[in-house]
């Protein structure tokens, strides 16, 4: 039997591959720079989310075996990410 959160981590990721799919399939379609650009902001913004999602899900599996201090070190890998990334 498969682990719930281990399932749901999945099923973001592959709706995450699914958007990155459909966006090159649209890139393509439309045959616009201008569309392209726009259609890659979009994956910019739904980007992060899924990886958030997915920590949190994870985080959230193994948080009984995790130390405070682990958990705190984790979290704060995770927020110097989303600075890295979305700082102008």
């Amino acid at each position: 039997m498969i682990n719930k959160f281990v399932m749901s981590m999945a099923s973001l990721r592959l709706l995450s591959g699914s958007i990155e799919l459909i966006a090159a399939l649209l890139m393509i379609r439309y045959n616009q720079v201008e569309k392209a650009l726009l259609i890659n902001s979009g994956l910019a913004v739904v980007g992060p989310f899924i990886l958030l999602a997915t920590t949190t899900i994870g985080l959230l599996g193994v948080a009984d075996k995790l130390s405070v201090s682990k958990m705190l070190w984790i979290l704060t890998g995770v927020s110097c990410l989303f600075f890295g990334i979305l700082k102008k």
